[in-house]
């Protein structure tokens, strides 16, 4: 209560928001693809286009969304996101039992989800930046980091169960009203929002979409963060359904026994978030930033080694447990690094540029990982993700550079109580 306390009532409403998504995003998680293969009768193919194409379009989609919401205040974008999403997932139990569901509405669902989710992310981490004061930014990305994970380990179980009992389409009622909640929240938020001050008298153009690539690869520290990023968070969910593929097909692990091998290692983001800001503050965020950002990439590989029986049970166990443990601590740190590096009046397009580019890596990765291992195997693909990630390390930056501060935060003089030279990305 006192660390919530010191980040201000506004980022407890915006978290207590943010938690109540992200828990009905874990109850609902794996619906659609469940939905379209019991439902719909869907293959694998089309599956596969579900996941990947409503990532893809709606990176798309968001595109112009940064620079539309830079100079407008966030708080009501945010409410509008939360909306669009709920109006979208409550369509699809609404059409169930009109007995009109198709897999082109899911289709443009997963869609509008993914380009709304891109917006909220970007205008919530802007809006985020304008109350917590810079020293504080590492609490408040690892506290979302850690909600995120007790969503995680949570939500799929008791989702399944939900499932079990009441229909495929209980979790999607669920997860819509988790956005109508964190609607809720959101626009219980009071005081006024300080909005960034538009400094270029001209008129908006179409080259301001890509100002927020501009701004990351003009910055060698945010250029390699972002690169890196992209190609590590899109290696390893490209791996994800292979390794479904793996264990309940080749392997013939039960159900039970794959859930149970995500399940557990979840804890590890609790304890990675928990330890974030420690690790920072005794080592320094570069250190954390490099060493972290190295040995999460270090673990994959073991997935291809993965043997029946219990032997192969626990590898997986490990090396997922080892990789999330990683991934929650450099995440935080990174995170608040690239709003600290980041100029007041380029967040929200920063933002989505950095959204946009990892969503539709991981899109991509995806697609091609799966024509892979359909040429291959599913052990061959995973092990070839696993080598690849190690040459990821090489793309984490040397130094942290001092960060562009604008606004609240340069009046304020606050920086970032971290030993090191730099603040967080």
């Amino acid at each position: 209560m006192r660390r919530q306390q010191r980040l201000g009532a506004a980022f407890g409403w915006l978290w207590g928001s943010c938690a109540a998504s992200a828990y009905g995003t874990g109850l609902g998680f794996g619906a659609f693809s469940l939905i379209a293969i019991e439902v719909l009768g869907a293959g694998p193919a089309q599956v596969a286009a579900l996941s990947s194409g409503g990532l893809a379009i709606g990176a798309l989609l968001a595109v112009p969304l940064g620079p539309w919401m830079e100079f407008r205040a966030k708080r009501p974008i945010m409410i509008a996101m939360d909306l669009a999403r709920f109006a979208a997932l409550a369509s699809i139990p609404v059409a169930y039992c009109l007995n009109v569901l198709s897999f082109a509405q899911l289709l443009v669902v997963a869609t509008v989800i993914a380009a709304a989710k891109i917006a909220f992310t970007a205008a919530s981490g802007a809006y985020v930046k304008t109350i917590v004061p810079a020293d504080r930014l590492l609490i408040a990305t690892s506290r979302f980091e850690s909600t995120t994970w007790s969503a995680t380990i949570v939500g799929p179980p008791v989702g399944g169960a939900a499932i079990g009992l009441w229909g495929p389409v209980t979790t999607v009622v669920i997860d819509a009203a988790s956005y109508l909640l964190s609607a809720l929240g959101v626009s219980a938020i009071r005081g006024p929002e300080r909005v960034p001050t538009r400094t270029e008298t001209r008129p908006r153009r179409w080259s301001d979409i890509a100002e927020g690539w501009r701004y990351i690869l003009a910055r060698p520290t945010l250029r390699r963060l972002f690169v890196n990023t992209a190609l590590v968070n899109g290696l390893i969910m490209a791996g994800e359904p292979l390794l479904a593929v793996l264990m309940l097909g080749h392997l013939q692990f039960t159900v039970w026994q794959y859930g149970l091998a995500f399940a557990i290692p979840c804890v590890g983001g609790l304890i990675g978030a928990r330890l974030a800001r420690r690790v920072t503050v005794r080592y320094g965020e570069h250190t954390v930033l490099r060493r972290f950002g190295a040995l999460r990439a270090c673990w994959p590989i073991g997935l291809a080694f993965v043997q029946p029986g219990p032997a192969g049970l626990l590898t997986v166990i490990v090396v997922e447990f080892g990789l999330i443990v990683c991934a929650s601590i450099f995440t935080p740190v990174s995170a608040a690094y690239r709003m600290n590096a980041t100029r007041d009046d380029r967040q929200a397009r920063v933002l989505s540029a950095w959204a946009m580019g990892t969503t539709m890596s991981i899109a991509v990765l995806t697609v091609l990982w799966g024509v892979l291992a359909e040429l291959t195997s599913p052990r061959v693909a995973l092990a070839l993700a696993g080598i690849l990630l190690f040459g990821t390390l090489f793309l984490l930056p040397r130094t942290t550079s001092a960060p562009e501060q604008t606004g609240a935060a340069s009046k304020s003089g606050r920086v970032l109580d971290m030993p090191s030279a730099g603040i967080q990305s």
